[in-house]
């Protein structure tokens, strides 16, 4: 029988991506959505799926409809929009902390829990404040972290601290395909920081054969709390990485202006995956260059702005 997977944050960039790979692949999908969400990421999938509204059904329902095997839970709040500490609370702790509540009590066999490099030692060991945003949505990740493991002796639990993602059917919110929409319109500046800023870059579809890995080798594990760094584990300067996407849009009337924003306040210079518990543990490790990644990503938006 194949294994049924729920997933939270479906119609989100992460969360459409692996919903999409593991139907391909044959797995039963249920997902989370509320009533209003945008599901445009996933159209040609929605009718062949079971989606339930969590602003409209209790949460247990869907698991006592379905025998959920696994939960994947991608749905998060950044706080880009303004939202109150509450609502990123809501969001990105009492949510998934619920869900894991039931998931355990009715059995399923593992969580898998999006996490962020910004939940890393390197930037925890600090007295560094991280961007106003970022504050409120690093803390949360991090205070349920704390709550996964109390419940390590009662389900699988994996969480992936994910790197800078990138790749199709992003917001334009986001920088990597903000610059790419401003390359291929060939707006005349482009405004940037100096660019010194180094970036570990993750192809999106990198990263969800990272979940795949572990959904398909899971039975091996017993019950407990594993976290793995998922990155390239190469740095990238952010200068570098934006003349890369200006010479593979072929544009050249655009003028970067490295320079013509100050950092953020205490901005991060650098940040990098550490693979070694990954490869061992999942043997999973990326694939796609950056370059080619970028080239894949490109060719998307460009598909995407020609049909505006």
């Amino acid at each position: 029988m194949n294994k049924t997977v729920l997933i939270t944050g479906a119609t989100g960039f992460l969360g459409s991506h692996i919903t999409k790979a593991l139907f391909n692949i044959g797995f039963n999908i249920v997902i989370f959505k509320r009533s209003f969400s945008n599901t445009w990421r996933i159209k040609d999938l929605i009718d062949k799926v079971k989606c339930y509204d969590i602003d409209r059904v209790d949460l247990e329902i869907p698991f006592r409809e379905n025998k959920i095997d696994c939960v994947i839970h991608t749905a998060t709040k950044y706080g880009r929009q303004g939202e109150k500490m509450s609502e990123i609370a809501e969001s990105n702790i009492i949510f998934p902390l619920k869900l894991l509540e039931i998931a355990t009590f009715l059995n399923t066999d593992t969580f898998l829990n999006t996490d962020t490099f910004l939940n890393t030692d390197t930037f925890l060991n600090t007295d560094t404040i991280l961007y106003r945003y970022l504050n409120n949505y690093s803390l949360s990740k991090r205070q349920f972290i704390e709550w996964l493991k109390m419940f390590q002796d009662r389900i699988k639990i994996f969480s992936l601290k994910l790197e800078h993602m990138y790749g199709e059917a992003d917001d334009f919110s986001k920088f990597v395909p903000s610059v790419i929409r401003d390359l291929l319109l060939k707006t005349k500046e482009i405004k940037l920081t100096k660019g010194e800023q180094k970036r570990d870059f993750i192809y999106v579809k990198d990263v969800v054969n990272a979940y795949i890995s572990i959904i398909s080798q899971v039975d091996k594990f017993p019950r407990g709390f594993y976290e793995y760094e998922t990155g390239s584990s190469v740095t990238t300067s952010i200068k570098d990485i934006v003349l890369m996407m200006k010479s593979l849009t072929l544009n050249k009337e655009s003028y970067l202006h490295f320079g013509a924003l100050p950092y953020r306040e205490n901005e991060i210079m650098e940040s990098k995956a550490n693979l070694e518990k990954i490869k061992k543990d999942i043997g999973w490790e990326p694939k796609i260059l950056l370059e080619e990644g970028l080239k894949q990503t490109i060719e998307w938006y460009r598909r995407r702005l020609n049909n505006e």
